[in-house]
């Protein structure tokens, strides 16, 4: 993966990191930031990986979630998204996506999800 990153793709990596929605902000400070002090698995925010930025990574289980709003189930979207993901993998890395509608209704649900492969996947590289 190219390493390199122009400068308004990290601008743009720190403008978002500083304004999260809600619903990131939730996922954060109610379940990810938690999960690193409890079980010492770091996640990074709004993080660069090749030309795309994620909302979270997670480097031990090459893990990528992302929360998708309404603008994301647009057709433009939808299609830069299958992009993202298919590049995501072929790097060896397991995108998981949540609507907003799933962090404000299924709160608990989505952070067992999220628990669950990240330690599948830790498991996977472990053997």
């Amino acid at each position: 993966m190219d390493r390199t990153h122009n400068k308004y793709i990290l601008d743009l990596a720190k403008e978002l990191r500083n304004n999260m929605t809600k619903e990131e902000r939730h996922l954060w400070f109610d379940f990810l930031k938690l999960y690193h002090k409890q079980y010492n698995i770091i996640f990074l925010r709004q993080k660069i990986i090749g030309s795309y930025i994620v909302d979270f990574y997670c480097p031990k289980a090459k893990l990528v979630i992302e929360l998708d709003g309404s603008q994301h189930y647009e057709e433009k979207a939808e299609k830069y998204d299958n992009e993202r993901t298919i590049y995501l993998n072929q790097h060896g890395i397991e995108v998981l996506r949540y609507s907003n509608l799933d962090i404000l209704t299924r709160f608990s649900d989505v952070c067992r999800d999220i628990e669950y492969h990240v330690d599948e996947r830790i498991k996977a590289f472990e053997e």
